[in-house]
């Protein structure tokens, strides 16, 4: 299927590794150029000399923070001095850890909206000016299936992705008329160091094995297997696309059939 991407300009968070590297591979295959950002220099800088070597797209590489507004912005005001435009923002970016409600403290709330919900907020309005210029726009937020459907264990995500898919929702109402799309895409358990260190996480507060985890989750999918980041990479490629045209305020899992709920 022809994507009508090429030549387009993507920002995509998280970037250098798991999820967001793979939704960059994926998006530099439709010859999509590239800014990715990461707080980790050298993941970030391996992840943009693999894309380059691979697709030959031009790519613009900065380390942010995407919770603090100054490196948000001077991220974008490079995007925009190095292509003119942002046509296709992914926003995503770490999961906070495992914890349960009594035993969650403040600062954790804290940081946990900052990072998964707040970020979304300061991407989307450093982008979004660029896309309404432009009459054209695409923004795809990258959350998870807590977002449908609670996980044990996991209380601030749990928090913190409705909170993104009530702001995406608003969004699209809002964007609509500009052209720009917004979407929610909820990866289930999928095969990433993020799941690997939940894993790791909730084994200890269990005193069980990792292992021991992987076969609870799996045991709960009905395709009885973890997802693959390109599995989740292919939806979003689609989302940002011209084929997606009459597409928003979605929320979409991808997750084997974990999500039991009708919604």
């Amino acid at each position: 299927m022809e994507l009508g991407l090429a030549g387009k300009v993507a920002l995509v968070a998280g970037a250098s590794r798991g999820l967001g590297r793979a939704v960059a591979e994926a998006l530099a295959a439709e010859h999509v150029n590239l800014v990715l950002c990461a707080r980790s220099s050298d993941d970030l800088t391996a992840a943009e000399s693999a894309i380059q070597q691979n697709s030959g797209v031009e790519i613009l590489a900065r380390p942010t923070d995407v919770t603090k507004e100054t490196e948000v912005g001077a991220l974008v005001d490079a995007a925009l001095e190095r292509f003119g435009r942002v046509d296709i923002l992914v926003a995503n970016a770490g999961g906070p850890p495992s914890t349960r409600f009594v035993d969650t403290e403040v600062e954790d709330w804290r940081q946990g909206l900052e990072l998964n919900l707040f970020s979304t907020i300061l991407l989307s309005r450093a982008v979004v000016p660029s896309m309404k210029s432009h009459g054209w726009g695409r923004v795809v937020v990258i959350a998870s299936v807590s977002a449908k459907q609670p996980i044990e264990g996991l209380v601030i995500s749990n928090t913190a992705r409705l909170g993104v898919v009530g702001l995406a929702k608003s969004m699209a109402s809002e964007l609509a008329p500009d052209g720009i799309l917004v979407n929610v895409v909820c990866p289930g358990f999928t095969r990433t160091e993020r799941l690997e260190e939940l894993a790791s996480q909730m084994a200890k507060r269990g005193e069980t094995e990792p292992e021991d985890i992987y076969r609870k989750w799996t045991s709960a999918i009905p395709m009885g297997r973890l997802g693959e980041p390109e599995e989740l990479a292919a939806l979003v490629a689609f989302l940002a696309s011209e084929k997606a045209s009459y597409i928003t305020g979605t929320c979409i899992q991808v997750d084997g059939g974990w999500v039991r709920g009708v919604f």
